[in-house]
């Protein structure tokens, strides 16, 4: 048994185990030892040669990679590759197929990784309803190029509060994702842009950490495997086109090609220069399948309202709604849709174009009464604000426009 399957990190012994997971591969854990097992399994002379660290610390890097930075154990893992001259033809073609015209991007963000790490880069979600487009290809490609720092997910296991696994991770990638709540999209936004985050291991507490990863996100949703906002200048989307043709020997021609891969991005001049925080230029990132999913988001909002006025409208026997933001809001969140006042906001202002009463006034809204699984009806309340009123007639022509 090598020293190397053990450390001490302050005044507790590790352990150094190779876990199967699911996937048939291995993660690499640290299991808490005691020093008493480790005498009976090895001797006592044996403990005297276990590398001894201070604390863990998390110092990303694929070229100039260290286990022991000052005297902390470095958590992330060991790059496995080394760049080499060669030919990379496939991974190449694998890159165009994914960023089509925006290809120089596409290496960009990819050099970025590995060049630079800890810089923050744009969420990117892949899109495609058909099979065979090579999303999994290329998921699996920066899986092969960053080991054990990039993780998959599972939208269960993004929400859930034990996030240990892949706190310290690159890369997390989330095949079919379905974010459809409020809270889903600005979790992900909030991270993408952290520096800091709280990491959480089952029967541990929690520990603040340096948060570096980025997300790559999958769906076969096309319209609304996210919520994003217009104005929004986080996400990167791309809509894949089918594959010409399939080849099942595609992932181990990939692997091959890593180490030239790597010798070409080693040498090659950066086609873009850092604009944001995110690094690319937003109008950069705007593409049309990001727009197509900030019209639907908006849109479905934009009906949920309506379809609530109108429904109000029929049971009160009124041709007409005054509100506030925080009623509307509060209406809404009844029936389970969550938003916040910016965004109703918007719409009302900028979308329908009402204005609020130029004085505070007296006006009648209305509050629900009863739960969703039975019928609604509605109770008057008396109210003072600046409110707005909807008529029947708007929204009737308004939705018949738009």
């Amino acid at each position: 048994m090598k020293t190397e399957s053990y450390i001490r990190v302050g005044t507790t012994y590790y352990k150094i185990v190779e876990k199967p997971i699911l996937s048939g591969e291995t993660a690499k854990v640290r299991v808490a030892w005691s020093i008493e097992t480790i005498r009976q399994d090895h001797g006592k002379d044996f403990i005297s040669q276990i590398p001894k660290y201070d604390d863990f610390c998390i110092v990303p890097s694929h070229t100039r990679y260290r286990e022991r930075v000052g005297n902390c154990f470095n958590l992330y893992e060991p790059f496995e590759h080394s760049p080499k001259p060669g030919e990379c033809q496939t991974v190449l073609s694998v890159i165009r197929h994914v960023f089509g015209e925006q290809y120089e991007m596409g290496l960009d963000y990819i050099q970025l990784l590995y060049l630079h790490p800890v810089e923050k880069l744009p969420i990117i979600l892949l899109l495609s309803k058909e099979r065979n487009t090579g999303k999994s290809t290329f998921l699996n490609l920066l899986k092969d190029i960053f080991g054990k720092n990039m993780t998959f997910n599972t939208n269960e296991d993004f929400r859930s509060q034990f996030n240990s696994d892949w706190a310290n991770k690159l890369l997390i990638g989330i095949e079919e994702v379905l974010f459809d709540k409020q809270q889903d999209s600005e979790r992900l936004k909030n991270l993408s842009t952290a520096f800091q985050f709280k990491s959480e291991a089952k029967g541990k507490d929690r520990v603040e950490t340096v948060f570096f990863g980025k997300f790559l996100l999958c769906s076969n949703n096309e319209l609304n495997p996210i919520m994003i906002q217009p104005g929004e200048t986080r996400y990167w989307v791309r809509k894949l086109p089918v594959l010409d043709k399939t080849d099942t020997e595609i992932r181990h021609k990939l692997r091959e090609e890593i180490p030239a891969f790597l010798h070409f991005l080693s040498n090659r001049k950066l086609s873009t220069e850092k604009k944001s925080r995110m690094w690319f230029e937003h109008s950069l990132l705007h593409t049309d399948a990001l727009q197509r999913i900030i019209d639907y988001n908006r849109n479905s909002l934009e009906v949920e309202m309506k379809e609530l006025f109108l429904e109000i409208m029929d049971v009160q026997q009124v041709e007409g709604v005054s509100f506030c933001l925080t009623d509307l809001r509060s209406l809404l969140i009844f029936q389970g849709i969550d938003t916040d006042i910016s965004r109703l906001r918007k719409i009302v202002k900028n979308h329908w174009e009402l204005s609020p009463s130029p004085n505070t006034l007296t006006y009648t809204t209305y509050n629900p009464v009863g739960d969703l699984s039975r019928n609604i009806s509605f109770c008057e309340t008396k109210k003072t604000g600046r409110f707005y009123t909807v008529s029947r007639e708007f929204l009737n022509a308004y939705f018949l426009m738009n």
